[in-house]
């Protein structure tokens, strides 16, 4: 799940490098990122995104029915996202590319670390989550991880997802973004819920010294380029009053639910 840090000065010089297979995703940091974004506290921006998750998938799934499969596309080092489907899925897939990443979820999975309590809290305060009597053992017993590439997932698989900074943070060119979305909305089933999340207008940024790519999207270009997938969409601008960096202002919020005919 990248995301831009602030203040972070590299160790090596920016690279130019086109497209997503030219950046280093083994080597994504997932302790620096944590920590730089998610270990200290709860920032404004994450906090509003987790309740409006909350509220959304609260009020279209059941968890006395929970459907069979939910997936976290590009978990990447960030839990909360599969923590908002954790009370109405069998099972937890932990969709993620990078090795370090992977590695990073493994270790989390059976015992995640102390810091992601305050996040559950959030979710706690409907009754959905509350239902939930030991999270932290509930996502080691459905949480399963799954090392593969966004560009290969497989179609009509999922009964929920989500999707948090990811679409826009893996690659510069806007090509592979679109595909991205579609081939997100794709691996669910027709009608099935999802929560995508996205940096508005990020030019890029660095994890331990290393640099990462984004693409420039913005509330308007969510709209378009979903709505043609979806049978239901609410797109919301999350604003913060902790920049991540000085062009950081806002995130962007896609809730809905997958249409019938996502094109591959």
């Amino acid at each position: 799940m990248p995301r831009p840090q602030q203040s972070v000065r590299p160790r090596e010089s920016v690279r130019v490098a086109t497209g997503n297979a030219a950046f280093d995703w083994d080597h994504f940091d997932p302790e620096a990122y944590v920590a730089s974004n998610y270990a200290d506290h709860v920032r404004d921006d994450d906090r509003r995104i987790l309740q409006l998750v909350r509220d959304y998938f609260a009020s279209r799934l059941d968890p006395r029915q929970p459907v069979p499969v939910g997936g976290d596309v590009g978990s990447g080092a960030n839990l909360y996202p599969a923590f908002t489907m954790l009370p109405f899925c069998r099972q937890v897939v932990l969709y993620e590319h990078g090795r370090a990443n992977v590695q990073w979820l493994e270790r989390q999975r059976p015992s995640y670390a102390d810091f992601w309590a305050p996040y559950w809290h959030i979710l706690q305060t409907r009754d959905a989550y509350d239902s939930v009597a030991d999270p932290r053992h509930e996502f080691s017993r459905k949480a399963v991880v799954q090392k593969n590439s966004l560009f290969k997932l497989g179609r009509r698989e999922w009964d929920l997802a989500t999707m948090f900074f990811v679409a826009e943070s893996i690659t510069d060119q806007e090509n592979e973004f679109q595909t991205a979305l579609r081939r997100f909305v794709r691996v669910l089933k027709p009608g099935a819920p999802f929560a995508a999340a996205f940096m508005e207008n990020s030019s890029g940024y660095y994890v331990g010294g290393l640099r990462f790519p984004a693409v420039l999207v913005d509330e308007v270009d969510i709209k378009t380029y979903l709505t043609p997938l979806t049978d239901e969409l609410h797109v919301t601008r999350v604003q913060t009053a902790q920049p991540l960096r000085d062009d950081h202002h806002a995130m962007i919020l896609a809730l809905g639910t997958a249409g019938g005919g996502a094109r591959s």
